[in-house]
């Protein structure tokens, strides 16, 4: 997460036929169109699941423990831009290119980041990862919003979150597998192969159902040349920001004043006016999904860490410590695509923030040894469960809100506020993780070698984890009060505020 080969050159616009009424996502109309989406959601859920099983070793094989959290963030930051160019592009010209594209710049990040001699050329991997990830997000919420009648929408995303299900318990198993008989390299440069089955299946069904502007009559629109510089500033000032969070000196304020200075008008450019006031509506629905994701992900990317190096665990057991996550996950989307759950839906998003809350706050427990650490599987999958009902609906409810002709640009506000919240909480978290020596944890475990050596490597450090799990369970309950404000007081079928 190449630029399109010339064979799958979009074809001149023309009108998209609206869908037949009857039938579900795998009937007659839907199914090529259906299965080659889902195919892009598995790789990308394959890449996730694998990739952060082996996250851990190689941060340590390469030295850069202490940059740990920014190849995560690192990733997040570049998808801002490509979020932004993507929902131009798509409503512009269709979804086509920048999904090609997006797919293939994700693949050549992983090459990148796979042959990696030292950190920071891991971290560049990781952003020219992000940069197609961003792409290829955004360009699926079009194709969602183009293809798709209303009332299948949920089911669709249901189908992308179950797609989650098969890479979250093969992905760690077969990632952790790797890592430890052939090297944590061969699994960011095997999973490129999968980059054929989206290119084969899902490029040629979006090109006949979903291709083209909304409008092929009107004339193409302008790139607003005026949010592309916003979504440059954007990019630029979240790395700057996470720069001055993860190199703790005086000296660093400067870069962290300069990435604030660049960030702070550039969001309030590109979000929905009130988003941060937690205004009614959409801005509530794109200030929610980042608040879940931010403080999900944030606390995420910390769990193999702590249980390779607090509890000494092998890579495949700290990964697949999160595989129920997967099914609950899918789970928790199925229930929120059922046509019972439609009236309940703001009922159902704040109590899945309240299981994401209770999740992120009972993960440090496993740092107390006599806590078993099959009690931590049990807390993420509860976790897992909140953010398939939340996640699920903030895509429904958005899409709702939009015009065809804004899909483009709202699910691009969406997934910014998703990505920016992850960089902010992710800086946040590493920065406080390093203020209390995790910038250390694993360094004994890697010169000794061996499990038992990297729990006792990490044994000193267990506040470093405590400061990053209990805050970003507080901002999940903040989600949970954000939850209540997604309808109009006045407009209970969901129309703008």
């Amino acid at each position: 997460m190449s630029a399109l080969e010339p064979g799958l050159s979009e074809p001149q616009p023309t009108a998209v036929i609206p869908p037949p009424p009857e039938g579900g996502i795998l009937s007659s109309a839907y199914r090529t169109l259906s299965i080659g989406m889902v195919s892009v959601i598995f790789l990308i859920a394959f890449e996730a699941t694998a990739v952060g099983t082996a996250m851990p070793v190689a941060a340590r094989d390469l030295d850069g423990i202490g940059l740990y959290a920014f190849a995560f963030s690192a990733y997040f930051t570049t998808s801002l831009f490509g979020m932004v160019l993507a929902g131009q592009w798509s409503d512009r010209q269709g979804p086509l290119r920048p999904l090609g594209l997006g797919i293939g710049a994700f693949a050549a990040g992983l090459v990148l980041a796979g042959t990696a001699g030292a950190m920071w050329v891991f971290v560049l991997g990781r952003a020219v990862q992000g940069f197609g990830g961003g792409l290829v997000i955004v360009a699926l919420y079009v194709v969602v919003s183009r293809a798709y009648e209303e009332r299948l929408r949920p089911a669709i995303m249901a189908a992308f979150a179950a797609s989650w299900v098969v890479p979250s318990i093969v992905g760690p198993l077969a990632a952790g597998t790797v890592t430890e008989h052939l090297g944590w390299r061969w699994v960011f440069l095997g999973i490129p192969v999968l980059v054929v089955v989206p290119l084969a299946v899902a490029l040629p069904a979006i090109r006949r159902s979903a291709s083209g502007p909304v409008d092929p009559q009107a004339p193409p629109a302008a790139f607003d040349r005026r949010r592309i510089r916003l979504a440059l500033a954007i990019s630029v000032g979240a790395g700057l920001l996470q720069y001055a969070a993860q190199d703790l000196r005086w000296l660093s304020l400067l870069p962290g004043v300069a990435g604030a200075a660049l960030l702070v008008p550039a969001v309030l450019g590109l979000l929905p006016r009130g988003t941060y006031r937690a205004r009614r509506g959409l801005p509530s629905v794109v200030l929610l999904r980042g608040l879940a994701a931010g403080s999900f992900i944030a606390a995420e990317s910390f769990v193999p860490l702590m249980l390779v190096t607090q509890r000494g665990l092998s890579p495949t057991l700290a990964g697949f410590s999160l595989a129920l996550g997967g099914l609950t996950w899918a789970g928790g989307s199925w229930l929120q695509a059922r046509s019972w759950a439609e009236p309940h839906r703001e009922r159902l998003m704040v109590l899945g923030m309240l299981l994401v809350a209770s999740a992120i706050a009972a993960a440090p427990a496993v740092l107390v040894p006599w806590v078993p650490v099959w009690s931590l599987a049990v807390a993420w999958g509860v976790g897992c469960l909140g953010m398939g009902l939340v996640l699920g609906s903030t895509s429904v409810l958005l899409l709702k809100l939009s015009a065809p002709e804004e899909a483009g640009a709202n699910s691009a506000a969406l997934q910014i506020s998703d990505a920016l919240a992850n960089v902010v909480l992710l800086a946040a978290g590493g920065a406080a993780f390093a203020a209390l020596g995790g910038g250390s944890v694993g360094a004994g475990a890697h010169a000794a070698g061996g499990a038992a050596a990297a729990g006792a490597a990490g044994a000193s450090h267990p506040a470093a984890f405590v400061v990053v799990f209990l805050p970003m369970a507080a901002v999940a309950l903040v989600g949970a009060w954000v939850a209540t404000r997604l309808h109009d007081r006045t407009d209970r079928d969901l129309k703008t505020a």
